[in-house]
């Protein structure tokens, strides 16, 4: 693939990494409908935006941008599933 631009949705880039909903699904150990719903969402965890894009062999990386400079927000890097982080609240 050559370099990406800077604006894409998810199926966008799905399709510029030329891979099919299918084999994405596969990867993910979803179906495709599963895949499907999820290009079209506009609010997910962001573990499940980071699984996505690894699928697609990417790395998922969170900024915050200001009028004085970006800053990359670590704290998403090593995230747990969203269950997993419930059941650790409850257990501390």
């Amino acid at each position: 693939m050559a370099e990406a631009p800077g604006i894409m949705t998810l199926y966008q880039l799905r399709e510029a990494r030329n891979l099919t909903q299918v084999s994405l699904a596969k990867v993910l150990q979803v179906n495709q409908g599963a895949v499907s719903r999820m290009e079209k969402r506009t609010d997910m965890y962001v573990s499940t935006l980071r699984n996505f894009i690894q699928a697609m062999g990417g790395q998922l990386q969170v900024k915050a941008v200001f009028p004085e400079g970006e800053v990359q927000i670590e704290q998403f890097e090593n995230l747990a599933e969203p269950n997993n982080e419930d059941n650790q609240a409850t257990q501390t």
